[in-house]
């Protein structure tokens, strides 16, 4: 037996909600009936790993244990991000990549490398 990846998930505040950012952000639809509670991107199209929103009362606090590597053949999608609601956190030049760390609406921490 081996193991896959079924979900990436993140807890949050307003599922459905922010299932629609990381919607618009990736270009791949919420699947049918999202809810303040319960939401997911890419198990319709058929996307791996699938994201999953789950509504928790508290997060944990400070920054975020597992987080989103996006890649970017260029720095306009950074620009995008940051106009779908991202917050730019910082930019980095190390190990012979180059990236971004952005907050999605909810505080987030996600990265951007860009060529």
């Amino acid at each position: 037996m081996t193991l896959s990846i079924a979900h990436v998930t993140i807890d949050c505040a307003n599922a459905g909600d922010l299932a629609e950012f990381w919607s618009r952000l990736l270009e791949t639809p919420v699947d049918p009936d999202p809810t303040p509670e319960f939401a997911t991107v890419g198990r319709s199209t058929g996307a791996a790993p699938v994201l999953m929103f789950t509504r928790v009362p508290d997060k944990n606090p400070g920054k975020n244990v597992i987080h989103l590597d996006l890649h970017a053949s260029g720095r306009g999608e950074i620009a995008r991000a940051i106009d779908l609601g991202a917050k730019h956190v910082a930019d980095f030049d190390e190990w012979g990549l180059k990236w971004t760390t952005l907050a999605d609406p909810e505080g987030n921490l996600f990265d951007i490398e860009s060529e």
